[in-house]
């Protein structure tokens, strides 16, 4: 069996810091914590679980923390992971059957990262990351904000899942990064561009995100899929701006990224010729939004709202405005099957009973 060493770096984290450690301790073989500053108790935290912990001056890069903190892992494989992320108990169970049973040949192992889970515990974002990585390979972190481990070699999937549990998000921060690049006059990626155009539009500067977003499209280099959320995210910020006819364009723009229509853009389309009231159109979208199958071995972003409850939920709408109570009642059914308590699936199934019983 392979040995791992769990790598860490943490920066006032002493309100999660000991949920992270306890979904893991017991599935590791070693805890690595680098401290980039902290000024609370996370430090004194961290002690308790492990005598391998390190101080390292900020220098306002990511890459620098976490290829720091992979210095001084021993074991056979390195996991890493951040102070707000858990592991879940069946989560557990799958990762001690991998490390029992990982080939020692395997150079990396992608694991699904839940970014976000709902209140009725739907998984909103979730993606594809090296997450299990063999130390002497020497890989490294790569990027100021949002890095990435530049990995080669022998890389398989497990259905393995790292569930992110945030408690806050410092958009703020990570647009200072790459507001000080540009200061510097320092060149930006095409991976740059899509993730300084996310800040962006988080932090509500729509027109400039769109100018970024537009920027990493245009290049001919880059990663296909940040080009497709690109063209979505785009849509996202001409919506907000009320340019609808350019919403749509971005939204068709996507198709010849993706080669087939994405879920995330199937139910914005919908929803924008619902808003128009076009409703048998708003249906077609939102249908092939729900009929379309997501790989399960696809690395980038998946928002499973868009092809679960959220199209089924407007589809229940549509049919109602349609005078087709019968599809709206089976429509909102389906979206209550993810969302049991939402307010408005209750609303909507006590009206549509009284309808249908008529």
């Amino acid at each position: 069996m392979v040995t791992v060493s769990l790598c860490m770096i943490v920066k006032n984290e002493e309100k999660v810091l000991s949920r992270c450690l306890d979904s893991v301790h017991h599935l590791v073989d070693e805890i690595n914590i680098v401290d980039t500053g902290s000024t609370d108790n996370t430090i004194e935290i961290a002690k308790k679980y492990t005598d391998r912990v390190y101080t390292f001056e900020w220098t306002g890069k990511f890459k620098d923390a976490r290829n720091e903190s992979f210095k001084y892992a021993t074991k056979d494989y390195i996991f890493y992971l951040d102070a707000d992320d858990v592991i879940l108990e069946d989560d557990q169970k799958k990762f001690k059957k991998l490390k029992q049973t990982l080939d020692p040949s395997v150079d990396s192992v992608s694991m699904y990262y839940h970014a976000g889970v709902d209140e009725f515990g739907n998984v909103t974002l979730t993606y594809r990351r090296n997450r299990l990585v063999k130390r002497n390979r020497h890989f490294k972190w790569k990027g100021d904000c949002h890095n990435y481990l530049e990995v080669s070699g022998y890389i398989i999937n497990s259905d393995v899942a790292v569930t992110h549990k945030k408690t806050s998000h410092s958009t703020r921060r990570n647009l200072s990064i790459y507001e000080t690049k540009i200061k510097n006059g320092e060149k930006f990626t095409p991976r740059d561009y899509f993730y300084y155009g996310n800040e962006l539009r988080e932090n509500g500067h729509y027109k400039q995100a769109i100018e970024n977003y537009t920027k990493n499209i245009n290049l001919t280099d880059g990663w296909i899929e940040d080009k497709v959320y690109a063209c979505i995210f785009r849509a996202d910020c001409h919506r907000l701006l009320g340019d609808l006819d350019n919403e749509l364009a971005s939204l068709f723009d996507s198709f010849q990224f993706s080669g087939m229509p994405r879920p995330e853009a199937c139910s914005r389309i919908g929803f924008h010729f619902q808003q128009k009231q076009s409703y048998e159109t708003a249906v077609f979208w939102y249908e092939l939004a729900t009929n379309i199958q997501t790989d399960p071995n696809r690395w980038s972003f998946t928002y499973p709202a868009f092809s679960t409850w959220y199209p089924h939920l407007q589809l229940c709408v549509c049919y109602y405005n349609l005078q087709n109570f019968n599809k709206s009642y089976e429509h909102n059914e389906k979206a209550r099957q993810y969302r049991p308590h939402d307010e408005r699936v209750l609303i909507n199934k006590n009206l549509l009973e009284k309808l249908i019983n008529k």
